[in-house]
């Protein structure tokens, strides 16, 4: 117990007898404020200087509370009286603070605040000089002021005071930091978004009979509204993490400790808790815990639990509960249970949402947590995803969804399926291994041997993490002798501490040793990755043995912190430049003054299309190269194919049937009904006959795939698709205007435009880089399909070695035509592709030309050459 709550104590002790519970509120409330200090600090969003009470920092004063009140009386009462942070119907948001220090009074405080801020800042100035000063004045109205501040919460709830009294302002200092260099991005975007919402007004207002000058108008007023399409919260660009490993690794605990919500996510100590995909984002509309639930259809379930072969008696009792895995489905229509749950299936989607994280927590549990109890109640099992929303959390998720995948096998077909395809998804993984096991157990490793081709040639992932957790399990002297150390001869304070620490680092040597000796990463992928050693469970109970650094739970909440800014730094300069592009047309649409510039306009027009058709031409070339470099490769594979076919199919079989065979011919039929994959309960990776046929298919294509499909702008092999639509361009360089010229404004807005089409063609093409590479094992398990079913419904003596026999035979009859047709889909996509962008940019860009060239009115819609200038200022701010 500090001082402050022994005073307290004290003075409750001594009143309660004589006091009513109003009088004594009161005197506690106005002893606390005597009491409680009040802190100086900074926003480091906004770099404000600012008081506030001591009760709203974090314990780390690393973080405050802020109140959401619009009102300034309410505010500046909350911050004298030491209001207490709420989390109830109006939550208090949590923003980053630089701490400086604290003072027994509230004039002390405000008089440290004072002096700081006018050390840093310029003189003072009222909001409303600052605004007249600005080269952006003529752009902001009085109902834009509160756009100034670069801190949201600022903006919305003292703007008022501070236009009234006045308030300094910084000046931009020449060095700036990472996070400066963000919040300029902010200041940036709201500026240019002021800039068009005036535009646009302006445009709206304009009168006309003229139909083309109506044309013109509807035209600019739609690519206003495609281009704030870009920020929509509804369209927001987002990358998926792929959280996956081994159950009962931690994975949960480690997205909880990232969160700082403890036990958000259902974690035991126990084995496995986490059963169905589970998907993690920020909520951006409101305060709740909110998650989505995709449950089966009635149907799927009503064939699962009718079924004689597939059969799953844990699923049936933890739905239904004990002994109803002995029922029939008759007998289980008979049941209340029964009725319960078929209403539930009939919704196809449960939502579930609550302000409080604990009663969320408890009505989500049952949809995602495993309980082998058998005791009924569970839902997982009737479960396709789910989709948790965590208020709060735009700094680490607003462009991000951390996907959680459960890490062994399970029969539910349909999990499977969504397994692959979220895979193919992800930008970033994250393996997660406990550290004692990271080294030595193979089931880590072998995910990441099986998953390789998803993550690299077949899907968009960047980078791999490997994350090593509960590094705070530790017996010192066990270790100690372990790794044949003398406690004596270390002559620290904490000898747990010291253990923990060196085995992390050692741990992060191997790892990375062990990554760089995988054949797969070489030839299937290029990864670069890195190790993190993290302590969940220490960094939430805030264990002495560690300081929350040391955990490396900071380090990753930076990783997201990054890319939530990269994203957002992506999605600003996107929205920029489709702003310079809206302009730059309606600039160009202006009175000829010139009686020839009709005339010069249809020779630019002219020579801009030529430069269309000679770089497509070019365009075309380099696809050529392409098209024949992948048809060498595939044509290798599928020679090696038709050669080793049925001994790579025998070779998997053996190296998964067990020593005595005992219950294999089960999986095996269960293989083949499921169409050549299938994923049993006592595996961590699915059977996958397909892959095994495809697999010399691919590693012969797979090197060059990678180099002609990149999937970070950041890599380049001098060959991808990628580089050859970036080199792709119709303006010339030499080629230059005066500012003050309509045809300089005419080629801003085609740059612009060709900037936009080959930022969403690239996108394009990492979407469909992952069809063209997985079409292989799609045509092979298309021409297998007829094979399969007919061995997987052979039954009676000897069942295994017919069904295997079928097998045989049906490959060797298509291995031929089977390799060769997944070869010609490859290419046939490959060349379909191509078709979509050449065609995509020359339409697109003669649309561009068409518009901004072929006017031919004389007519002015409106000038805005002063909103470009302020929109260049402002764009050269953007940081790199």
């Amino acid at each position: 117990m500090d001082q402050h709550e022994e005073k307290n104590s004290a003075l409750d002790c001594s009143l309660k007898i004589q006091l009513t519970p109003e009088i004594l509120e009161t005197h506690i409330r106005r002893l606390r404020i005597r009491t409680t200090m009040y802190a100086v600090v900074t926003l480091q969003d906004s770099d404000e200087v600012m008081v506030a009470p001591s009760n709203w920092l974090s314990e780390d004063k690393k973080q405050c509370y802020w109140p959401p009140f619009k009102s300034t009386g309410k505010y500046l009462e909350a911050v004298k009286n030491h209001l207490e942070p709420s989390t109830g119907k109006k939550p208090w948001e949590k923003i980053a603070i630089l701490f400086h220090s604290e003072y027994g009074t509230y004039e002390q405080a405000k008089e440290k605040q004072a002096a700081m801020t006018e050390e840093k800042e310029q003189p003072v100035k009222t909001r409303k000089q600052v605004v007249e000063t600005s080269p952006l004045s003529p752009v902001l109205s009085q109902s834009a002021l509160s756009g100034i501040s670069t801190h949201g919460i600022l903006s919305k709830n003292i703007h008022h005071t501070m236009v009234n009294k006045g308030i300094k302002r910084k000046r931009e200092p020449c060095d700036l930091h990472t996070s400066a260099k963000f919040n300029s991005d902010i200041f940036v975007l709201k500026m240019v978004k002021q800039i068009m919402a005036e535009v646009k007004i302006r445009i709206q207002n304009i009168n006309s009979t003229v139909q083309t000058t109506i044309e013109q108008k509807n035209n600019i007023l739609d690519a206003i509204a495609k281009m704030n399409d870009i920020m929509d919260e509804d369209n927001k660009r987002k990358e998926t993490i792929g959280v996956f490993g081994k159950t009962g690794e931690g994975k949960s605990s480690l997205l909880n400790a990232i969160l700082g919500l403890d036990y958000l996510l259902p974690s035991g100590s126990f084995g496995a808790c986490t059963s169905v995909v589970t998907q993690v984002e920020a909520n951006q509309t409101d305060s709740n815990y909110t998650a989505e639930i995709e449950l089966i259809s009635k149907e799927e379930w009503e064939n699962e639990i009718s079924s004689t072969d597939s059969r799953d008696e844990e699923r049936i009792t933890a739905v239904y509960g004990a002994d109803a895995d002995k029922k029939t489905l008759e007998e289980l229509k008979k049941d209340d249970k029964y009725a319960e749950i078929d209403n539930l299936l009939s919704t196809m989607k449960k939502t579930i949402s609550h302000t409080e994280v604990s009663e969320f927590r408890n009505d989500v549990a049952c949809y995602i947590q495993h309980n082998a109890s058998g005791c009924g109640g569970c839902y997982w099992p009737l479960v396709k995803s789910v989709t948790i929303k965590i208020p709060g959390c735009h700094e680490l998720l607003e462009h991000i969804v951390l996907l959680d995948i459960p890490g062994t096998g399970d029969c539910n077909k349909i999990r499977d399926d969504l397994w692959k395809t979220k895979l193919r998804e992800c930008s970033s993984v994250w393996v997660v291994s406990d550290i004692i096991r990271a080294i030595t157990d193979g089931d880590p490793w072998g995910i990441i041997q099986h998953c390789i081709q998803d993550l690299g040639p077949g899907g968009e992932c960047k980078n791999i993490n490997f994350i090593c957790t509960r590094t705070d399990v530790m017996y010192s002297n066990e270790y100690l002798r372990s790794e044949r150390l003398s406690g004596d001869e270390i002559s620290v304070s904490n000898l747990k501490t010291w253990c923990i620490l060196h085995r992390n680092n050692r741990a992060k040597e191997i790892v990375k040793k062990k990554f760089e000796n995988l054949e797969n990463m070489k030839s299937k992928a290029r990864f670069i990755p890195d190790v993190f050693t993290v302590s969940s469970k220490t960094y939430l109970d805030k264990n002495p043995h560690l300081e929350p650094i040391k955990t490396e739970i900071p380090k990753l909440q930076e990783v997201l912190k990054n890319t939530n800014k990269r994203i957002k730094q992506e999605l600003t300069r996107d929205y920029v430049n489709a702003a310079k592009g809206v302009l730059s047309f309606v600039q160009s649409i202006q009175l000829d003054t010139d009686e020839k510039m009709v005339e010069i306009k249809g020779l630019v027009r002219k020579n801009l299309q030529e430069n269309l058709a000679k770089a497509l031409k070019e365009l075309n070339c380099q696809f050529d190269l392409l098209y024949k470099i992948m048809d060498q490769c595939l044509s290798k594979g599928v020679e090696k194919s038709v050669k080793l076919c049925v001994d790579s199919k025998n070779s998997m079989i053996a190296s998964v049937a067990p020593n005595d065979k005992r219950g294999f011919h089960k999986t095996l039929q269960a293989l083949y009904k499921n169409k050549g994959c299938y994923w049993p309960k006592n595996r961590d990776a699915p059977l996958d006959l397909n892959m095994c046929l495809a697999e010399h298919m691919h590693d012969n294509i797979d090197a060059e795939f990678n180099l002609i499909f990149l999937v970070d702008d950041n890599n380049k092999s001098g060959m991808s698709v990628q580089e050859q639509i970036d080199k792709f361009g119709i303006i010339q360089s030499g080629t230059a205007y005066s500012p003050s010229s309509m045809l300089y404004h005419m080629e801003n807005f085609i740059k612009t435009e060709e900037t936009k089409v080959k930022a969403l063609l690239k996108r394009e093409v990492v979407d469909r880089k992952k069809k063209i590479y997985s079409s292989i094992q799609t045509t092979i398990q298309n021409q297998m399909t007829a094979g399969y079913e007919q061995a997987a419904k052979l039954k009676g003596n000897n069942a295994m070695k017919k069904r295997e026999k079928k097998i045989t035979q049906t490959i060797e009859l298509l291995k031929h035509s089977m390799f060769k047709d997944a070869k010609m889909e490859v290419l046939n996509q490959f060349m379909e592709l191509r078709k979509h962008i050449c065609k995509t940019l020359k339409s697109e860009l003669n649309r561009s030309v068409e518009s901004s060239l072929s006017q031919t009115t004389k007519t002015t819609l409106m000038d805005v050459s002063s909103e470009i200038e302020k929109l260049e200022r402002l764009s050269r701010q953007l940081s790199d």
